[in-house]
C-alpha cells in the first residue's frame, strides 16, 4: 500500500476525513513511519544479508571498534574473510565482555586470531587481531532504511502487515492530550491491536541477551 492509502484508512478509523483535520498529513506519516520502526523491531521482520552498505566492515590492524550502520540492531551472524577472494570465512561469535573475562583472561590484549566480537548499541568490538585486507560480512535485522515522505511511497515490511501499521499511529493520535480527538480508551485499543499483531517492544536488556551467544540460566532460590 502506499503512504497516501495508509493515511485515508487512518483519517477513516479515526473520523477525520473533514478538514482541517484534527491530525495533519505530516503528523500522520510520522506515525506510521514510526510505526513500520516498531513492527520492524517487534517482528524482526527485515533481515539484511546482501546490503554491502549495512553488512560489510572493512577491517584493519591495530583497529578494534567499529561503527555498525545506523539502521542495523542485531547481528544474526558474523563470517570473516581473509581477503576478497577467501572462500572459506570463519564463522565469529557475540559474545558479552563479563563473558570474556570470565572465560578469556587477557582478552583486551590478545594477539590471537580473531574469534569473538562484542556488539554495542552502535559499535562492533573485534577481540583480536586481523590481517590486512580482512573483512567481517554480517547478517542481521534492521530497521527501514528510508522514511516515507512521498503520497507514493511504500512501507518496506510485508505487503500483508501495511494495514496494522495505522493501529500504531491510531494510537498515537488519540493519546494526544492536546488535540480535540483524545480518548484514552480508543488508544489503549489500538495499541492492543498493534501489540497484538507484531509483539511487545523488548527491553533493552532483552535485546543485549539476544546478540550475546551467553548461555543464561535460572537460579532456584531455597528458603
Amino acid at each position: 500500500m502506499q503512504l497516501k492509502h495508509l493515511i485515508e484508512a487512518f483519517r477513516t478509523d479515526a473520523k477525520d476525513n473533514v478538514k482541517p483535520y484534527i491530525w495533519d498529513d505530516a503528523l500522520v506519516t510520522r506515525w506510521l513511519n514510526e510505526a513500520q520502526e516498531q513492527a520492524a523491531v517487534r517482528a524482526r521482520l527485515l533481515l539484511e544479508d546482501t546490503n554491502d552498505e549495512v553488512c560489510r566492515i572493512d577491517l584493519q590492524p591495530g583497529v578494534k571498534s567499529y561503527a555498525l550502520h545506523e539502521s542495523l540492531y542485531e547481528i544474526a551472524s558474523v563470517r570473516l574473510y581473509a581477503s576478497d577472494t577467501d572462500s572459506c570465512p570463519r564463522l565469529l561469535t557475540i559474545v558479552s565482555r563479563e563473558w570474556l573475562d570470565h572465560n578469556v583472561p587477557g582478552w583486551r590484549h590478545t594477539q590471537s586470531p580473531v574469534q569473538w566480537l562484542i556488539q554495542g548499541e552502535t559499535t562492533l568490538r573485534v577481540v583480536g587481531s586481523v590481517q590486512a585486507g580482512a573483512r567481517l560480512q554480517l547478517e542481521g535485522y534492521r530497521l527501514p532504511l528510508c522514511c516515507m515522505k512521498h503520497e507514493h511511497d511504500q512501507p518496506e515490511i510485508h505487503r500483508a502487515s501495511h494495514m496494522q501499521l495505522v493501529h500504531w499511529a491510531l494510537h498515537k493520535a488519540f493519546s494526544q492530550p492536546d488535540a480535540d480527538g483524545f480518548d484514552p480508551t480508543r488508544s489503549v485499543a489500538a495499541e492492543t491491536a498493534f501489540t497484538h499483531y507484531f509483539g511487545h517492544q523488548p527491553d533493552s536488556d532483552l535485546r543485549r541477551q539476544t546478540r550475546e551467544d551467553t548461555p543464561h540460566t535460572t537460579m532456584l532460590m531455597l528458603p
